[in-house]
């Protein structure tokens, strides 16, 4: 009796620290007991919500590349009807010109008319000089109605250049202002991106100015062979607002495409993929400090890297059981402890999502699961603050 009076208390006591357990891990607070069912909806919520913000983070890089095509286009658009209006200027010119050159030729033909019809009426008996006089004057009318022709032809031909130039001015602002409309999308939108990344680095206690500069440092690669410099036919005019501007978003999509680098190599992604079960969060745990989570699956469901990084440990560990270390970047470092086989070695480098290793039971494991930890500078950090910071982002 004695020894059923013990196993019946030992067996109470395992099952009302599974469910304070299960009651901190929905984060209730309250004396009910826990659905499992509910967590698992939970789970399957926070899956589909990140799904929506990967798609919407796709769609958003989509109407970048979009809107950058579009703005490309535009601005060549506006150089060539630039360059045509500064041709249609010259040939305003080069045409008002040969107007005022052809009136001050009818002018001096109609003094040379004056005069010859002058010299015709007084010449009396020279009959062969007013003969001649005639003929002349007939030249110099033809000569005069060929002028004004030329005259009219040129004027209507000025007049059509002006209208095409308005046309082409009223064109240019038309596309200024849609050049506007578009940097102010493009700029709006990749401020939209930009925030939540700098709040999902500051939610996991990560700097995110040092993260982008390690980047920098590690993809600043140039090269390749340099030519002649080239100079504008617009001299050394100062760089425009809408250059400025497009220098701003080139910088803010630099940043965000660090921020891609940074994301891949720190562990924010899920270890495990299949289906799952979490048995044990972060924190105390009978008395002691769990340093991880506990998610729980059939033994062989495969494990993966939640960043790149490189092996610093495979092996058996006390405890661990059959476990594997990753160092990230920033001093971030996780372990996956009770493992039936580990598929990676010390010094290998991996990519997130990278298989390493199989769920077991090895170690101190009352039944198949995998032990993550997240360690950040050596401190064991809650591994579920990382997970959910990526979650609200993509």
């Amino acid at each position: 009796m004695r020894t059923v009076g013990i196993a019946a208390v030992t067996g109470w006591a395992a099952v009302a620290t599974s469910i304070l357990a299960l009651d901190h891990l929905g984060g209730t607070g309250s004396a009910a007991q826990p659905d499992a069912a509910a967590v698992e909806r939970q789970l399957t919520d926070l899956a589909a919500e990140r799904d929506a913000r990967a798609a919407e983070a796709a769609a958003a890089r989509k109407r970048f590349t979009a809107a950058l095509d579009q703005v490309s286009a535009m601005q060549t658009q506006l150089l060539a009807a630039e360059e045509r209006r500064r041709e249609l200027e010259s040939g305003i010119g080069a045409m008002q010109a040969s107007l005022h050159d052809a009136l001050a030729e009818t002018e001096t033909t109609r003094r040379q008319l004056a005069d010859a019809t002058a010299a015709a009426s007084g010449a009396g008996p020279r009959a062969e000089r007013a003969e001649e006089m005639s003929v002349a004057l007939d030249i110099l009318s033809g000569e005069l109605e060929t002028a004004a022709a030329d005259r009219a032809a040129a004027t209507k031909r000025a007049e059509e250049a002006t209208r095409t130039a308005q046309a082409l001015s009223v064109e240019r602002d038309a596309m200024v202002k849609r050049n506007e409309e578009i940097f102010a999308q493009l700029e709006e939108a990749v401020e939209m991106s930009v925030k939540p990344l700098d709040d999902m680095f500051a939610k996991v206690g990560v700097d995110g100015d040092k993260l982008l500069e390690t980047v920098r440092e590690g993809y600043a690669g140039t090269g390749g062979p340099l030519t002649p410099m080239g100079y504008s036919s617009r001299g050394n005019a100062a760089i425009s607002e809408s250059e400025a501007r497009a220098n701003e978003v080139v910088v803010s999509l630099g940043k965000i495409n660090n921020y891609r680098i940074a994301v891949s190599k720190l562990p924010l992604a899920m270890p495990v993929k299949s289906a799952f079960r979490f048995t044990s969060p972060f924190g105390q745990r009978w008395g002691r400090a769990h340093q991880g989570i506990d998610l729980a699956g059939p033994v062989g469901t495969p494990v993966y890297a939640t960043g790149d990084g490189v092996v610093i440990f495979a092996g058996w560990q006390r405890g661990y059981g059959n476990v594997i270390k990753l160092q990230h970047a920033m001093g971030t470092e996780t372990r996956y402890g009770h493992l039936s086989k580990i598929r990676v070695k010390a010094g290998q480098k991996v990519s997130r999502n990278s298989l390493i290793g199989d769920m077991g039971n090895t170690g101190r494991s009352t039944g198949p699961h995998l032990h993550y930890e997240v360690r950040v500078d050596g401190k064991a950090v809650n591994p579920m603050s990382f997970i959910k910071a990526a979650q609200n982002v993509f």
